[in-house]
């Protein structure tokens, strides 16, 4: 559930406004609304926090043993790490300066490496006696076309290109005539090549004191980690401390105050910290327009959704729907159906399993992550169990007691008895898509019905739960079997057609007078016919939606289709001498496929519930986190 607020605000003397706000972060119950606050003070932190980040940024790229990173710095002396932070930060750029030299050394040497070496001071020398010289290349197979009249002197020649020397009698000013176009001159190199290979090796000396050096700080680490932490709570403070509205008029009874939202069930902390502190106090519901943060408030079992959500970035709006319970629980039978392996799921359940052991034997608590990653274990066990699917193992190998445990509509087992039992079975598959869809989206507009039960605008999401059941069996005739389901089918005594065209224009007629109704009918009516074309596509939409399910068959059956196929590329290695060439094509090839399927879930399962159930719901995922002003820093 989404935990209700109450904003609230809070007066107190302009002079005591830095205890109240020690008292309010102590507490650790108020989310306050964003202020931007300025100081020099404020600046300085600022300042110092982005010195002592660099500077760990800088230290992470240092790889030491982990013993060497215990040595540990008194927080308290923060002259001390701002030291550290400064010189790290200043000697890594000088580093940064030293391998552009480098690099810039290196690149010169290579252009004259096959000239060998060259010194500007020897062509300057050459120059003052009269003798003046240009470096040339120009492709071999065009050194006929120089001219007789032009004086040059060979360096080397290759196949491809020639190096020579034009020599002249006064200074070169242009491109002297009678070389031909292709002839290239080569730029003067700012330093000889000697002072090049000079400069790289002092420069790498140079960096070799500074790597050391960087050493030296880097066991420091740690304490600089809990400043930077220390820096954080610092200027939190110290931002709201400058930012708070305040009175400015008198000098000992001026005022200052803020505003926040507070939950439900913690109204009575913050109101005995207001009252023992003499601060005025006032709590409202928030309004419409405000800009309400979202706590969210679950049992265990939906709570292990939070690791996901929380990846995601998703987080519902105040005045949306917490989902939690119903995307918990679509989102591991999505899980299983995209993995759809017995055998992978045996491999997730395994690995959580070790994790939590791990951590109980360390006495930590069990991580969420590892409690969702074993329930998406043993969904996915259960679900590859009932359709007799194990490492893409061929049926022929898998244990009659194992094949018995499969469910028959669905099972491997029956689809491999005939060509027509396998259609059979993947019309009860794209079937069974198609009921998660329409039960999911179901859940959606039913949810929109208890949500606005006391308006009229009720009808209109009943409209939509009526074109949503309608559609269904149009599905079924499209996708499924058009000649199995037809509109002349009758089932029950109720011929399909007055059922489905009753349904669909029923629904149709109910959304079209009623999804816009806010207080008038006629409104609501004109609304729609003013975007009569998203009313109508929305039609389409409700086809697309329930289809759009189909994909968690469908990537199901790639995955299966590579299980397969590496299966049969390594079995006839196996009980050979190149068995383990087998065993490694196994490994890489299940390997790649237990990444593509958890991509999969990423791309679509998780789209099923954030995009298709949710705009169903009418939820844009517009929500913030509440975040308390508290002793904890939120980053």
């Amino acid at each position: 559930m989404i935990v209700p607020m109450k904003k609230v605000s809070l007066i107190m003397l302009e002079n005591d406004r830095k205890e109240a706000l020690k008292r309010l972060r102590k507490i650790g119950v108020i989310h306050l609304e964003r202020v931007e606050g300025t100081s020099e003070e404020l600046t300085t932190f600022r300042n110092t926090r982005t010195v002592v980040e660099s500077a760990l940024r800088i230290l992470e790229d240092v790889k030491l043993p982990k013993k060497a990173r215990k040595t540990a710095i008194d927080e308290t002396d923060k002259k001390k790490l701002l030291e550290i932070s400064t010189d790290a930060a200043a000697v890594a750029e000088k580093k940064k300066n030293l391998l552009d030299k480098i690099s810039t050394a290196r690149s010169e040497l290579e252009r004259f490496e096959l000239w060998g070496a060259v010194n500007p001071a020897d062509f300057t020398y050459l120059a003052e006696k009269g003798i003046y010289l240009a470096m040339y290349e120009l492709p071999t197979d065009k050194c006929r076309l120089i001219s007789d009249e032009v004086k040059t002197l060979l360096v080397n020649s290759s196949k491809s290109v020639t190096r020579f020397l034009y020599i002249a009698g006064s200074k070169i000013l242009e491109r002297p005539q009678g070389l031909p176009p292709e002839a290239f001159a080569v730029p003067m190199p700012a330093r000889s090549t000697v002072e090049y290979e000079q400069q790289i090796r002092t420069a790498k000396e140079e960096i070799a004191v500074i790597d050391g050096k960087l050493a030296e700080y880097c066991v420091y680490s740690q304490s600089l980690s809990e400043f930077l932490k220390q820096l954080d709570k610092t200027i939190e403070f110290e931002n709201l401390y400058s930012g708070m509205e305040r009175e400015q008029t008198r000098k000992d009874t001026s005022l200052a105050w803020l505003t926040g939202f507070v939950p439900v069930d913690a109204m009575a902390t913050l109101k005995k910290t207001a009252g023992d502190n003499k601060w005025a106090f006032m709590a409202d519901d928030p309004a419409d327009d405000d800009a309400v943060p979202t706590k969210l408030k679950n049992n265990k079992i939906v709570s292990l959704i939070y690791p996901l959500t929380d990846f995601l970035g998703t987080i519902p709006g105040y005045h949306e729907y917490d989902i939690s319970g119903w995307f918990l629980m679509f989102f591991c039978l999505f899980f299983a159906m995209i993995f759809g392996d017995a055998g992978y799921g045996m491999l997730i359940t395994v690995a959580a399993l070790l994790f939590l052991l791990k951590d109980k034997k360390k006495g930590k608590t069990a991580q969420p992550m590892m409690l969702l990653m074993l329930l998406l274990g043993v969904t996915t066990v259960v679900w590859g169990t009932i359709t007799c699917s194990w490492f893409g193992i061929p049926l022929e190998h898998i244990p009659a007691w194992i094949k018995a445990l499969s469910f028959k509509p669905v099972s491997s087992v029956t689809a491999a008895e005939s060509s027509a039992a396998s259609k059979l079975v993947t019309e009860h598959l794209m079937i069974f898509c198609f009921i998660i869809a329409v039960v999911q989206l179901s859940v959606a507009h039913i949810k929109g019905i208890i949500r606005y039960r006391k308006s009229l605008k009720c009808l209109g999401e009943l409209g939509s739960l009526l074109m949503l059941w309608g559609m269904y069996y149009v599905v079924l005739m499209m996708v499924v079997n058009g000649t199995k389901y037809t509109i002349n089918n009758v089932y029950f005594g109720l011929p399909v057609k007055y059922v489905v065209f009753g349904f669909l224009g029923t629904g149709f007629l109910l959304s079209f007078v009623f999804s816009s109704y806010e207080g008038s009918l006629i409104a609501s009516i004109l609304d729609s016919f003013k975007n009569i074309i998203s009313v109508l596509l929305g039609v389409v939409n409700v086809f697309s939606d329930i289809v759009s399910y189909i994909r968690l068959w469908a990537v199901s059956l790639a995955g299966s289709a590579i299980s397969s196929t590496v299966n049969s590329m390594a079995g006839p290695t196996l009980g050979h001498a190149i068995m383990f060439l087998g065993i490694i094509l196994l490994f890489f090839g299940h390997g790649l496929n237990l990444i593509l399927d958890v991509l999969s879930v990423i791309v679509h399962g998780v789209r099923l519930n954030t995009l298709e159930f949710s705009s169903h719901l009418g939820m844009s995922w517009s929500g913030f986190k509440y975040e308390p002003f508290s002793e904890t820093v939120k980053k």
